[in-house]
C-alpha cells in the first residue's frame, strides 16, 4: 500500500513538471532519454513508412516489398503448419483478405503485431505499426525492422536485397494474370482492355514430343533468369518465338502454356484494329514487363509484303535508259502515293520497329510471338535473328504426344492398339492434336471405342491421301513393316515436332522439322517378304477387333463391312 502511494506521488510530480516546465525543455529531456535508451539497447530499429516525403504523396515501393515479403513468409509458415502442426512456432496475428476477382487468400500482419525472421544466422523482426492521424480518419502505417546493432552494417543491405528479390518473385507467382486485347483507342489513357487469364493449358497437358517440350521449357527458364546476362551483353531483355503449323496443331495452347509456365500476362494484338504505326508504338509502350505479346496469323492480319514484292519486280525488269528515266519519275510518284497511304495504316517498317527497334526496349522481360499456318507467306524480314529467335514447327501428333493425350483423356498407360496407331502415323495417317483430342473427348467414356475411332480416322486419312483404293490392299499397306531397317526409316518420317539447334544462332537452325519419309520407296522394293508380313498383321488386327465387331457394326480388317 505504501509503494502504491509513492507511485501515485511520482506520477503527480511528473504531471506538475509537465505543466510547469517549458515544452523545449521537455523535448530535450525526451531526446536525452531516447539517446540513453538507444545506447543501452542491443538492437537497431529502421522505419519503413507507407509513403515517402513529409506530405506523404508518393507510395514507398520498399513498403510494398516488405508487405509482399511478409506475405510470402506467412504463406510458408501456414503451409508448414498445415503439413506438420508441431513443426512451426509462427504465432503472429494475421489479417486475411481476398479480392473479388481472385481465389487466392492474402495474409498480412495485423496492426501493431510482429513477425520474426532469420537471415545470416541472426534473428530479425518486423512490426506493423498503424497509428490514427489526429482529427482525421486517415491512418499512418509503417513497418519497423529490428536487428542486432552490432551487425547492422553487415546485415542491412544484403537483407534488403534478399527481401526485394523474394518479394518480386512472390508477386510474379501469386498475382492474377490478365489477358489483354487492343480496343482501337490507343491514343487515350489505355489502348488495352483485359479479362482474367485462366487458361488451363500447361506443358504437362500439351501434346508435344518430349524433346521439343524439354527444349522449350529450358529456353523459357533461361530467358526468365537471364536479367544479368542480357544487361551484361547489352541486349534488350526480350525474346521472339515464331510458331507455325497447320490449324489445330496447338499453337494457341502452347502460348497459354508458356504464359502459365512463366506467370506472364498475355497481350493479344489485333493488327486490323491498329490505324497506323504511331498507334502501334503507343500500344507497345502501354504493355507491362513480364508479358507475352501475341500476333496470331501474322500473314493474314495485314498485307505487309506487297511493297516488297513490287520492289522485287521492278528490280528484275530491264529497260533502256530513256525508259529508266520515265520509270524513275513514275516510281517517285508511286512512292509519294505510297507514303500517303502508309500514313493511315500499319506498314512492314512499323512492325519491324515494333519487334526489335528502339521502342521495343521500353520494357523488360517481354516475349513476342508470331503465329501462322503458312510459313512461306510471312516476309523473311520478320523472321531473322533478333526478331524471331526461335522457330517452332508444330505439326501432326507424334507417338509420344498421342500417348500423353491418351493418358490425359482416357487414363491409359498402355493399349493393344497403340502399335496400330504408331504404324498409321508412319504410313502418313497422322492427325493434328485437335482432331485426336476431339475423338478422345467424344469417346472418353469408353477407351476401346476411342482407340478404334482414332485408328479409323487415321485409316481414312491414308485412303484420302492415297487417292482411294481402300480395302484389303490398303489395310495391308497400312500395317506392313518389312524389316527392322524399314521400321527405322519410317520412324524418321514421323510427324513429331522436334526443335533442334544446329550450328550457329540463325533461326533457320532452330526450325523444328519433319524429315521427308522414305517408307514408300523402300516398300516398293520389299517384294514377297513384305507380302508375308502383311498377312501376319492382318491376322493380329482381326484378333484384336473380333470381340467388338458385332457391337460396332464395322470390321477394320474386312473391306466389305
Amino acid at each position: 500500500m505504501e509503494m502504491l502511494s509513492q507511485l501515485w506521488s511520482l506520477l503527480g510530480l511528473l504531471t506538475v513538471l509537465q505543466n510547469v516546465l517549458p515544452s523545449q525543455l521537455l523535448s530535450l529531456l525526451h531526446s536525452l532519454y531516447q539517446s540513453l535508451q538507444d545506447m543501452l539497447c542491443p538492437y537497431s530499429y529502421f522505419d519503413v513508412p507507407e509513403f515517402n516525403g513529409y506530405c506523404g504523396v508518393h507510395l514507398n515501393d520498399l513498403y510494398r516489398h516488405v508487405n509482399l515479403y511478409l506475405n510470402s513468409l506467412v504463406n510458408v509458415n501456414v503451409n508448414v503448419t498445415a503439413t506438420n502442426p508441431s513443426s512451426s512456432s509462427f504465432t503472429a496475428r494475421l489479417t486475411l483478405s481476398r479480392s473479388n476477382s481472385s481465389n487466392r487468400i492474402s495474409f498480412t500482419v495485423a496492426p501493431n503485431h510482429s513477425v520474426s525472421d532469420s537471415f545470416g544466422g541472426h534473428i530479425l523482426s518486423w512490426t506493423h505499426h498503424v497509428d490514427t492521424v489526429q482529427d482525421s480518419l486517415d491512418e499512418k502505417r509503417s513497418f519497423v525492422l529490428k536487428l542486432p546493432k552490432r551487425h547492422r552494417h553487415a546485415l542491412l543491405h544484403p537483407y534488403l536485397h534478399h527481401l526485394t528479390a523474394r518479394a518480386e518473385e512472390f508477386e510474379r507467382v501469386s498475382r492474377e494474370r490478365r489477358l489483354f486485347t487492343n480496343n482501337g483507342h490507343a491514343s487515350y489513357d489505355s489502348g488495352w482492355v483485359s479479362v482474367p487469364f485462366r487458361h488451363p493449358s500447361t506443358f504437362d497437358t500439351l501434346a508435344l514430343e518430349p524433346q521439343l517440350k524439354s527444349q522449350l521449357t529450358g529456353d523459357l527458364k533461361a530467358f526468365a533468369n537471364g536479367k544479368d546476362f542480357y544487361h551484361r551483353v547489352g541486349r534488350a531483355w526480350k525474346r521472339g518465338y515464331f510458331l507455325y503449323g497447320p490449324p489445330g496443331s496447338g499453337k494457341s495452347s502452347l502460348i497459354a502454356a508458356m504464359a502459365n509456365y512463366l506467370c506472364y500476362d498475355v497481350y493479344d494484338l489485333e493488327l486490323t484494329k491498329v490505324s497506323d504505326n504511331s498507334e502501334l508504338r503507343a500500344l507497345l509502350i502501354q504493355t507491362t514487363n513480364r508479358s507475352i505479346v501475341v500476333i496470331e496469323d501474322i500473314d493474314c492480319s495485314l498485307d505487309l509484303t506487297v511493297d516488297r514484292q513490287q520492289l522485287r519486280l521492278s528490280m528484275n525488269t530491264k529497260s533502256t535508259r530513256s525508259k529508266a528515266r520515265v520509270r524513275s519519275r513514275q516510281q517517285k510518284q508511286e512512292d509519294e502515293d505510297c507514303d500517303e497511304q502508309n500514313a493511315g495504316r500499319v506498314t512492314l517498317s512499323g512492325l519491324l520497329n515494333f519487334t526489335d527497334g528502339l521502342w521495343s526496349c521500353c520494357g523488360e522481360e517481354r516475349i513476342i510471338i508470331f503465329t501462322t499456318n503458312h510459313r512461306d507467306n510471312v516476309d523473311p524480314a520478320l523472321l531473322r535473328c533478333g526478331r524471331m529467335d526461335v522457330h517452332v514447327n508444330l505439326g501432326n501428333c507424334g507417338p509420344h504426344a498421342f500417348r500423353a493425350m491418351a493418358k490425359n483423356y482416357l487414363g491409359l498407360d498402355s493399349h493393344p492398339l497403340f502399335e496400330a496407331v504408331d504404324r498409321c502415323m508412319r504410313s502418313g495417317g497422322a492427325l493434328t492434336p485437335a482432331q485426336v483430342g476431339e475423338i478422345l473427348l467424344r469417346n472418353r467414356g469408353d477407351a476401346d471405342v476411342a482407340m478404334k475411332d482414332v485408328v479409323s480416322a487415321m485409316q481414312a486419312r491414308i485412303n484420302l491421301d492415297g487417292g482411294g483404293g481402300g480395302g484389303q490392299d490398303q489395310l495391308a499397306e497400312l500395317y506392313s513393316s518389312c524389316d527392322d531397317q524399314t521400321v527405322m526409316m519410317r520412324a524418321t518420317s514421323s510427324p513429331e515436332s522436334v526443335l533442334v539447334g544446329v550450328g550457329g544462332g540463325s533461326p533457320e537452325n532452330w526450325v523444328s522439322s519433319s524429315p521427308p519419309g522414305s517408307g514408300r520407296k523402300k516398300k516398293a522394293a520389299e517384294g514377297d517378304q513384305c507380302q508375308r508380313m502383311k498377312m501376319k498383321f492382318l491376322v493380329r488386327l482381326r484378333s484384336l477387333t473380333k470381340s467388338d465387331s458385332g457391337r460396332r457394326g464395322v470390321c477394320l480388317t474386312c473391306p466389305n463391312s
